[in-house]
């Protein structure tokens, strides 16, 4: 089985791949250096491995090796090449923890927004992966001590994610993410006022050719469904309480940002969308109830409030005037 399973929405932590990745500069990106370049696409990687990656003809624009310090200009066409992760010890790291839920073989975190879930090339520390290490060193997973992340979520998105420390946990988890049998429910704040007061979403998702770091629907893609509901309405927003069957790479904003509603402070796939008397530096996306059968054979649902941030954003469309 695979070690590193399929991401649920939003995994700025998976895998990296050999193939290169295209990337295309904008007109708001003129004159910006390579390195930063790269690094502000590619969030997953540093500046500093992205600047060993040019250095190391890693990294070319229109095919040809360039400085760090090379201006991008809209037109050119930067291609990345990232070696696969090399396998290494995972650092311990005494990052604190919010654990919903813990037994011999689970662990429930609910993960704040800001922290990357797994180690990535110019990444490997800081990680949820190295907080959980130092949380529960016995860990004994195919008999090493990593962790089975057996989903993932995006670096700004807040909320649950399971993980198992035994291969026991493992043998049972990760069927059922595969079969879709578990509950992932979400909040979003997006922009706009939603017409429907639920509906599905059936579009598939597959890697944007044009921007290779992003995904968009594309109808080679894969299955990917998400259902809605309304929960409350401000007249230029909707909060909505969200379901996926599936478990595509960023797929509830993708599909969000599809049928023109996307998350409030989403600076990939809805542009930073922001509204009057709401401050948000991410995407208004929380993992907010998860349900799944334990080795023990329950049947558990766990729940995590709203984050800080995210309340303030909704108390300030409460009190402020009509939009």
């Amino acid at each position: 089985m695979n070690d590193r399973p399929e991401a649920v929405d939003g995994a700025d932590e998976e895998e990296v791949a050999a193939e290169p990745i295209e990337l295309r500069p904008t007109r708001e990106q003129v004159g910006e250096r390579l390195d930063r370049f790269v690094a502000d696409a590619l969030p997953e990687l540093s500046r500093s491995y992205v600047q060993q990656l040019i250095e190391r003809g890693a990294v070319a624009v229109d095919g040809m090796r360039r400085k760090p310090k090379f201006k991008m200009t809209p037109g050119q066409v930067v291609t990345v090449t990232v070696p696969p992760v090399e396998p290494e010890e995972i650092v311990p790291e005494a990052i604190p923890l919010c654990i919903v839920y813990e037994d011999r073989d689970v662990l429930v975190i609910d993960k704040p927004a800001g922290l990357v879930v797994h180690p990535a090339p110019g990444h490997p520390r800081g990680t949820l992966v190295n907080a959980i290490v130092h949380h529960a060193p016995d860990i004994a997973l195919a008999g090493s001590n990593r962790p089975g992340i057996i989903h993932r979520l995006d670096k700004d998105t807040s909320g649950l994610i399971a993980i198992a420390k035994t291969d026991r946990a493992r043998t049972v988890l990760v069927p059922q993410w595969e079969e879709r049998t578990v509950r992932k429910t979400y909040l979003a704040l997006v922009a706009g006022d939603v017409p429907e007061d639920e509906a599905t979403i059936d579009a598939p998702i597959g890697r944007d050719p044009a921007q290779r770091q992003r995904m968009a629907v594309q109808r080679t893609g894969r299955l990917a469904i998400t259902h809605f509901r309304v929960l409350e309405r401000f007249g230029d927003a909707t909060l909505l309480e969200v379901d996926i069957e599936t478990g595509r790479t960023h797929q509830i904003r993708v599909h969000l940002a599809f049928i023109g509603h996307p998350a409030i402070g989403d600076a990939v796939y809805g542009r930073g969308t922001m509204l009057r008397g709401v401050m948000l530096d991410r995407q208004f996306l929380h993992a907010s109830t998860l349900g799944f059968k334990l080795p023990d054979g329950r049947t558990m649902v766990f729940s995590a409030p709203l984050p800080g941030d995210l309340r303030s954003a909704l108390d300030a469309l409460r009190t402020r005037g009509p939009a």
